[in-house]
């Protein structure tokens, strides 16, 4: 066995065992504090009092089930746009892709039911909206082939403050009730987790990886220019328009369960490049199974921190991600000053 494979094993290994603790901290956490011993009797279907299984089989369970899909869907969403436009500031909530997807939501949420349009129409329009939203980046930015960062984020700018604007006038026609219920979920929350959403989103997920993983040996070149990388045999168009695809579906599906959450998508990936390297054959699963562990965490948090009242898991995210992204954003800023 070859030492990269073994190290790549490893990794993989140490992360699952982080999102098996982050998930027994996530099942065993809360109001009631139920022992991890009585956590797993209620998994495994052994013998405990009716109300412990109920809190932690239909409350709980779902709930952080929820959180990993987000958390790995906007994960890998994030390590794909960084690589496809060689930025390491890219991510769906930054670039507005998830606005966008909230606002293709919103139109449904708030008008959809006068042309008979229900709840389940809600993940099909937030991705038209994502997809539409990557689109019109990839158009705004894009030059003679070449993806200008600095046009990007001030893209990404300019489509938030559009779509915010949007979205507020929607929750207005909608009526103060739908409104209270619409401004929770964009700021982000997952406590209105449901069994089928948690399908469709983990569903969504697994799609979003098959588009990735068999192009992470071309996205590896990609990072050298799309020029260098089409010398050496990658077919870039073809990459673009699978992984838009893909991250599309993923950041679609995870905005329709849960909202707006921000800068996971730009966390953990950067996190995860300086420890395990920029290899995406191995950033790609690590981003995933890492993106659900953290997302978990903040979540319990957002939950127990504060007895009784619960904060927006998008605030927690934030508070920890809007520092981190005005760190790299002043060192890239000090690097092209620098060159």
């Amino acid at each position: 066995m070859r030492p990269t494979l073994v190290r790549w094993t490893g990794v993989l290994v140490v992360l699952v065992i982080v999102l098996a603790l982050a998930l027994g901290l996530a099942l065993a956490s809360g109001p009631s504090a139920i022992a991890l011993s009585q956590v797993l009797a209620a998994l495994s279907g052994g013998e405990v009092e009716p109300a412990t299984a109920d809190i932690v089989l239909r409350v709980r369970l779902p709930r952080a089930a929820l959180a990993m899909g987000v958390g790995a869907s906007l994960s890998v969403s994030g390590v794909l746009f960084q690589a496809l436009l060689r930025n390491p500031l890219a991510d769906p909530y930054v670039l507005g892709v998830s606005g966008g997807a909230a606002l293709g939501g919103i139109v449904v949420l708030s008008l959809g039911a006068g042309v008979g349009l229900g709840y389940q129409a809600v993940p099909p329009a937030a991705f038209v909206g994502a997809v539409a939203t990557a689109v019109l980046l990839f158009a705004v930015a894009g030059g003679r082939g070449r993806l200008s960062a600095t046009h990007l984020l001030l893209t990404g700018v300019v489509f938030n403050a559009f779509a915010s604007a949007a979205i507020v006038f929607l929750a207005s026609l909608s009526g103060l009730s739908e409104g209270a219920s619409i401004f929770l979920w964009l700021i982000g929350n997952l406590s209105a987790a449901r069994v089928d959403v948690v399908g469709w989103v983990v569903a969504f997920l697994f799609l979003g990886l098959a588009c990735a993983m068999p192009l992470a040996r071309g996205l590896n070149l990609l990072t050298l220019g799309e020029e260098s990388a089409q010398q050496l045999g990658v077919d870039v168009e073809k990459h673009k328009r699978v992984l838009l695809g893909g991250t599309s579906l993923m950041v679609g599906a995870a905005v329709a369960a849960a909202g707006l959450i921000g800068f996971v998508g730009l966390i953990v990936p950067h996190g995860l490049r300086l420890m395990v390297g920029p290899d995406h054959r191995l950033l790609i699963p690590s981003s995933a199974l890492a993106g659900a562990a953290f997302l978990v965490v903040c979540d319990t948090a957002a939950r127990t921190l504060f007895d009784g009242r619960e904060l927006p898991v998008g605030a927690i995210t934030a508070l920890v991600g809007g520092p981190l992204f005005l760190w790299l954003l002043r060192r890239d800023l000090r690097q092209s000053f620098a060159s």
